[in-house]
């Protein structure tokens, strides 16, 4: 008997190592294989996704479909067969709408070292490329505020043309995708995503002199960056702050609220409406204090919040808001059940909450019709009624559009920023479950409900339009200005000093 179990566990670890070690990222798919996946991919967009021919007409959707269907004829590894995938998925200009690599791959990628990569960090608007930080820390030339202008012989306008056909943004919104190639190393990943990796980059730059120079620099090695750091001087103990402390500090990034008792004003910090974080009792706090402390004018910073729960983001709008207001004109999903359930997740779930939240109605859709008809009463206790001031840019997406757009209207709200990322009309959200792709295990996010926030402001594609456009500059970047800050502390100012002399 021990030596039958012996056996058996033998077996079962041995099954384990060749499991765990045959994963290989150069592992390639054969045409047969690729094309299985992607059909089912085309399948399952076509039967569930509630705005498939919202901003891409069918005929052009079929197209792109059958362009990406064409290209396999050769075997592919998992990346190029992302790479394909992202390119025909961004031509439904559906933000949510998204590819994401496999769960084996995912987990890959978290056991091995950092590779080579892109050394840059990049500021991108307007056909405008400047450099934010360098990874190569060495180089004194490519230092913060550097404008570039030829990457490998490309322009900025050719390199943004490229890469935003890869990109997934609600409608034609270019402001999201701008901010998306602006994020921290995102530039770097999706430029060797596309032309592939490279030893070293060739450059275009001006000078401080505003001559343009040319500089080939070598791609960066975080390798024998360590062992260089290492040799010269050993890494010193660094007290490790406590589970409490960093839970503490990860609030703080997502959630926070300054005061600032001296001129009565406050600032909120927002980078989610997601659950977890207590942000009804961050909210009801807040206004409060806001409240205790005689706070006239109030910061609310969505820069960075790509969305999350709408209960949330209406429970903060309602602190806010000086009238009645819904969420939505119309809310539905186009289907319940699904054929391709075993490849859907949460389906049952999904199911369910369509079953007892919805109903259908004569157009055959499932309308969630409490937010069709709702209408969301401001907070009577500890609502604002002073100055507001939401900043926002091409990261503020989702529920962080609806907050502003159900406030920009009042008189005591200004939006200040950029574009937001989320589309003004509507956008399709709601229960976004992943689709795993049987074969090659690569997922794709795919939202259920269609919601359109207002049907009377123009289906064109954008998001909401700040009433004070505050952009990047060249000054800013370099002084690593806060500039959508800086730009509403001067409206604070003047307004204050209107106000003290009428």
């Amino acid at each position: 008997m021990r030596r039958t179990l012996l056996f058996c566990c033998t077996i079962l670890l041995t099954a384990c190592g060749v499991s765990k070690s045959s994963f290989s990222p150069a592992h390639k798919f054969a045409p047969d294989q690729l094309q299985k996946d992607y059909d089912l991919y085309r399948a399952i967009l076509e039967h569930h996704h509630p705005s498939l021919y919202w901003y891409t007409s069918k005929d052009s959707i079929d197209y792109y479909f059958d362009v990406g269907r064409r290209q396999l004829s050769d075997s592919m590894t998992e990346p190029q067969f992302r790479k394909l995938l992202s390119f025909v998925t961004a031509k439904i200009n559906c933000g949510h709408t998204t590819v994401r690599s496999s769960k084996a791959w995912s987990k890959y990628s978290d056991t091995v070292r950092v590779g080579k990569m892109f050394p840059l960090s990049m500021k991108l608007w307007n056909d405008t490329m400047l450099v934010t930080a360098n990874l190569n820390r060495k180089d004194s030339i490519l230092r913060r505020g550097t404008m570039i202008t030829k990457l490998n012989g490309k322009t900025v306008a050719e390199l943004t043309d490229t890469m935003f056909q890869y990109l997934s943004a609600d409608g034609y919104n270019r402001t999201h995708k701008y901010q998306s190639l602006s994020n921290r190393g995102y530039f770097g990943s999706l430029y060797t995503t596309i032309y592939g990796p490279k030893e070293k980059y060739e450059l275009e730059y001006l000078d401080t002199t505003g001559t343009a120079k040319t500089i080939t620099i070598p791609v960066y090695n975080p390798a024998a960056d360590t062992v260089g750091r290492m040799a010269v001087r050993p890494p010193a103990r660094i007290p490790q702050p406590s589970k409490k402390e960093r839970r503490r500090q990860q609030i703080s990034t997502i959630r926070l609220l300054r005061i600032d008792t001296v001129n009565h004003s406050a600032m909120m910090t927002l980078s989610t409406f997601g659950k977890g974080y207590g942000l009804r009792k961050f909210f009801r706090q807040s206004f409060e204090a806001l409240e205790k402390n005689g706070i006239t004018h109030f910061i609310v910073d969505v820069r960075g919040n790509g969305g999350g729960n709408v209960n949330n983001s209406t429970l903060l709008t309602r602190y806010l808001a000086n009238q009645p207001f819904r969420t939505a004109d119309s809310l539905y999903a186009i289907h319940k059940r699904s054929s391709y359930y075993r490849h859907i997740q949460n389906h049952f779930w999904n199911k369910l909450f369509i079953s007892f939240f919805t109903k259908r109605k004569k157009d055959g859709k499932f309308h969630f019709g409490y937010f069709e008809r709702h209408y969301f009463k401001p907070k009577s206790r500890h609502h604002f009624d002073g100055k507001t001031y939401i900043v926002t840019g091409g990261n503020s997406f989702s529920a962080t559009t609806l907050v502003t757009s159900a406030l920009i209207r009042q008189e005591n709200v200004i939006v200040v920023g950029e574009e937001t990322g989320g589309g003004a009309y509507g956008n399709s959200a709601w229960l976004i479950p992943d689709v795993t792709l049987p074969v090659t295990g690569v997922r794709f996010r795919l939202p259920l409900f269609r919601l359109v926030i207002d049907k009377n402001i123009p289906k064109d594609g954008h998001g909401v339009q700040p009433e004070i456009l505050s952009l990047p500059s060249m000054d800013a970047i370099r002084r690593n200005a806060d500039y959508k800050i800086e730009t509403v502390m001067e409206l604070i100012k003047a307004d204050q000093a209107k106000n003290k002399n009428p």
